[in-house]
């Protein structure tokens, strides 16, 4: 099939044909989850509109690699673990079960690969060190930090200016500092913080040095495109290109670290941004608790534009499970072969132009197209779609079960074996059963 595929590349700033280094096999990297917490429906937005980007990927090429990764060392997992006494690993290795189970949810596909930053000390010890010997960054006082004035192109993904790039990265003008713009590659640990050995003493990576490690790590440079919330273009993606670029030396060409650069919009929740003052950090742990369904709650994330700000409301997920019904009342429950139907590829290839799709949809639930066919086009939108063939619920479930194994995990919880509680949660997630905690014991619904 003759690839036409349209993505907006943050990097020149417009839509591009993607013409790919390699056809036989794709490359894509996205920043993953900091595992200390709950996924909101931010976190949500970006792992379901890369997954749809890597199944129209794969519909076009023999081969995708797509790589995620997870970030299990961080100030605020340390945080973390000081308030609540449990150890760092305990906590990223639960909430890394959750991340996953919750996405899984909402129909995303594991990424390929999903590495841990923990387990990549020494590629980034690596860099840090060709990063010193090629002149762009330098030791002082335990603290290895990139000298943003030694690379000229820095700003050139956010096309920030040098006083915005300053302000914006919200950073201490502290003592070991050449720059104020400059930023921490490896800063030490105390004793009672999770550090490694380095040819600068005991310590930890900063945050940004993770991602260049790991996508050159499971890719190799160059590759094809980086992905992540708008976010993190600055300073995170930008401050990735000039730590990657300049280890290699490719200092006057941006794309030397990856071709595209895709970015999703931001999440309001009721016209307002999210924030715990506000009370409004919709988790999507809790959406799925509530009984909404996972294909209701992609389809709502799949409403917006994937580069526009997405607005969620309860009309958003109004509108998405009225859509599906009228999908699933045409499909039913009998079994169909998928029939491709151009005008929704088309508008999937013309940079995820996921409005169109549903209007699409719409029109083509509406047409006089001939029932089989009908639902073979349905078939085939609902699989590229990451949307399940099906809604039927099961109405088989095993109550004395579901009530023994939520015995169990409270018993599990109890003795602070969260690994098995956790266990336990998700094995009834598979059996079609979400649970919610509250003052008067564990309740449980059916998905």
């Amino acid at each position: 099939m003759m690839n036409d595929l349209q993505l907006h590349n943050s990097l020149t700033r417009q839509k591009e044909i993607f013409v790919p280094i390699d056809p036989a096999h794709i490359r894509l990297y996205v920043c993953g989850p900091t595992v200390y917490n709950y996924a909101h429906i931010g976190n949500a937005r970006m792992a379901v509109v890369f997954d749809q980007l890597s199944r129209v990927l794969r519909e076009i090429y023999p081969k995708v690699t797509y790589v995620s990764n997870i970030t299990d060392i961080d100030d605020k997992i340390i945080g973390a673990a000081q308030d609540t006494g449990e150890e760092i690993s305990v906590i990223t290795q639960r909430f890394t079960k959750i991340y996953n189970a919750d996405m899984a949810s909402l129909y995303a596909k594991a990424p390929d690969i999903q590495p841990l930053a923990t387990q990549h000390i020494g590629e980034m010890i690596e860099i840090i060190e060709r990063l010193i010997t090629n002149g762009h960054a330098y030791a002082q006082d335990g603290h290895v930090l990139f000298h943003v004035p030694s690379f000229e192109k820095y700003g050139g993904l956010s096309g920030r200016t040098r006083e915005e790039q300053i302000a914006g990265a919200r950073i201490d003008v502290a003592s070991y500092k050449k720059d104020p713009a400059d930023f921490v590659l490896w800063k030490p640990s105390t004793s009672d913080q999770p550090g490694w050995d380095s040819p600068w003493g005991f310590g930890r990576p900063g945050w940004h040095i993770e991602c260049s490690a790991m996508a050159e790590k499971h890719l190799g440079l160059p590759f094809d495109i980086h992905g992540g919330g708008a976010d993190l273009k600055f300073p995170h993606h930008e401050n990735e290109i000039a730590q990657s670029c300049c280890a290699h030396g490719h200092t006057d060409d941006l794309s030397q670290f990856s071709k595209f650069w895709v970015h999703n919009g931001f999440v309001t929740v009721n016209g307002e941004k999210m924030s715990k003052s506000l009370g409004n950090v919709t988790l999507v742990h809790d959406l799925l608790d509530q009984g909404i369904a996972g294909a209701v709650i992609r389809l709502a994330l799949l409403s917006s534009h994937y580069r526009q700000p997405l607005d969620w409301t309860q009309d958003k997920i109004h509108q998405a499970k009225k859509l599906l019904a009228k999908i699933y009342n045409i499909v039913g429950e009998e079994t169909h072969d998928p029939l491709l139907y151009a005008p929704i590829f088309e508008a999937l290839k013309d940079d995820l132009n996921t409005p169109k799709v549903l209007a699409e949809l719409n029109g083509l639930i509406k047409s006089d197209s001939s029932d089989e066919k009908k639902k073979q086009y349905l078939v085939w939108a609902l699989q590229i779609l990451g949307l399940p063939l099906t809604m039927k619920q099961n109405n088989t479930l095993d109550e004395n079960k579901i009530n023994a194994l939520i015995e169990e995990r409270t018993l599990a919880k109890a003795n602070k074996d969260f690994n098995r509680s956790d266990a336990i949660r998700d094995e009834l997630l598979k059996m079609g059963v979400t649970l919610k905690d509250t003052r008067d014991g564990t309740l449980w619904t059916k998905i």
